[in-house]
């Protein structure tokens, strides 16, 4: 009799387990449209938003790939002199520093995996965008190009 009552009680936790398991992995991997407009050409990105300040720290860091639409949104609160590292991170990438009006303060381009070094911006940005590394210079992303999105 025990056993069943094992039994029963396991199988119905299995699926809850399952579901909440899901809804953390669908929580992890929510995505934001992000445009970058470039010449007349709009190019849109869906990326995830690193919001915390531990979303922040953890950033891209143990990934090894990154699909080439996406990538990742760190807002700022209130804009401030962006500095990053590649500590962790496995894979090159492309900073965008971007300033409040959606403007490219600085392109840090095909970043080193795994560095020490911080890559800075050139003023006061609110917001730091990370493509893999090549995307902008493959699509023709500079300076003069415009970041938009909705949070």
């Amino acid at each position: 009799m025990r056993a069943i009552f094992t039994a029963l009680a396991l199988a119905l936790a299995l699926p809850i387990a399952a579901c909440s398991s899901d809804a953390s992995e669908e929580a992890r991997v929510a995505t934001i449209p992000v445009t970058i407009t470039a010449a007349g050409t709009a190019h849109v990105f869906n990326v995830e938003v690193a919001r915390t300040d531990a979303e922040q720290d953890q950033g891209l860091m143990f990934r090894t790939s990154l699909p080439a639409d996406g990538g990742m949104l760190f807002p700022f609160e209130k804009p401030r002199i962006g500095s990053f590292w590649m500590k962790n991170t496995l894979i090159p990438l492309d900073m965008i520093f971007i300033r409040a009006d959606g403007s490219i303060d600085r392109i840090a381009e095909n970043t080193i995996p795994e560095s020490l070094e911080p890559v800075v911006s050139g003023g006061e940005v609110s917001a730091v965008l990370e493509l893999a590394g090549g995307t902008a210079a493959k699509l023709g992303i500079d300076e003069t190009a415009k970041v938009t999105w909705k949070d």
